[in-house]
C-alpha cells in the first residue's frame, strides 16, 4: 500500500492499492475513489464486535475496499478541519481517542478499550471508552485542530489539558491528575483535572477538540425569533 497526506487543515489521506491489497474504513470517511475500486459494507468481525466497535465511537460497519483490474485510489478524510496522522501498530499498540479512528490495512486490528480507572472517564474528557489499535500495518487517525507528537523518555511526564490527548503508544501510562488548588482550577481556565502521561512512548496532542471548535461557532450561528 502507498499512501500520502496531503493539505493543510483539512488533509486527505490517498491511498494507493495494488489489485491484491484491500482497506478499510469507518462510515462516511470516504470523499473519492477511482472507478474500479469495489466498496462494500461489512460488520467485520461480527455483530459482538461491530456493536463494541461503535462503542468506541467507530462505526457498526466498516467500508472494505478492493481494486478491480488493477491500482485503485481512494481518498478519506475527517468530518472537522484538522490533521490525518499515519501510525504503525506493528511497532506497538496504540490507543486512541473516541472517533479518531478514520481507516487501516486490514491487518490493523480495532477495538473497544476503557479506561483503566473510574476518575480518568470521568475528569479526562474523553469518557469512559478509547479506541485500541494493534496488529500489524498502518493505521490513520484524525483530530480537530493541529497535531504535536512528543516521544516521551522512561518516566517524563506531560501535563495536557483534558479531551487535548488525541492518542499515545500503549506504553505510556495515562492518568488524571489535579491542577493545583481552588484558586488555580477557578482562574486558570483549565479546570480541575489535567491528563498526565508518563512515558516511555509517544504521545499526540492536539491544538483544538471539536467542543473547542463548536463553542467558537455559537456566537456566529443564526438565533432564532421565538
Amino acid at each position: 500500500m502507498k499512501y500520502t497526506i496531503t493539505g493543510d487543515n483539512l488533509q486527505f489521506v490517498n491511498v494507493e492499492l495494488q489489485s491484491n491489497e484491500e482497506f478499510l474504513s469507518v462510515a462516511g470517511a470516504m470523499s473519492y475513489m477511482t472507478g474500479n475500486v469495489r466498496m462494500e459494507s461489512n460488520m467485520e468481525g461480527g455483530l459482538w464486535k461491530g456493536i463494541k466497535r461503535s462503542l468506541s465511537g467507530a462505526s457498526l460497519f466498516l467500508l472494505r475496499y478492493t481494486p478491480q483490474g488493477g491500482v485503485g485510489v481512494i481518498g478519506l478524510c475527517g468530518k472537522a478541519p484538522g490533521k490525518v496522522l499515519d501510525i504503525d501498530v506493528g511497532k506497538g499498540a496504540w490507543m486512541v481517542q473516541s472517533s479518531g479512528y478514520l481507516g487501516s490495512e486490514t491487518t490493523v486490528n480495532l477495538e473497544l478499550a476503557f479506561q483503566k480507572k473510574l476518575s480518568t472517564a470521568m475528569f479526562g474528557g474523553e469518557g469512559l471508552m478509547l479506541q485500541r489499535l494493534s496488529g500489524t500495518g498502518t493505521a490513520f487517525i484524525h483530530a480537530c485542530g493541529d497535531l504535536n507528537v512528543v516521544d516521551l523518555a522512561p518516566g517524563e511526564q506531560y501535563k495536557v489539558s483534558s479531551a487535548n490527548a488525541v492518542a499515545w503508544e500503549d506504553t505510556v501510562h495515562y492518568d488524571i491528575s489535579s491542577v493545583g488548588g481552588i484558586k488555580t482550577a477557578l482562574f486558570s481556565g483549565e479546570g480541575l483535572f489535567v491528563t498526565t502521561l508518563t512515558g516511555p512512548g509517544k504521545i499526540v496532542i492536539q491544538s483544538m477538540t471539536m467542543g473547542d471548535l463548536a463553542e467558537a461557532l455559537i456566537p456566529y450561528l443564526p438565533q432564532s425569533s421565538n
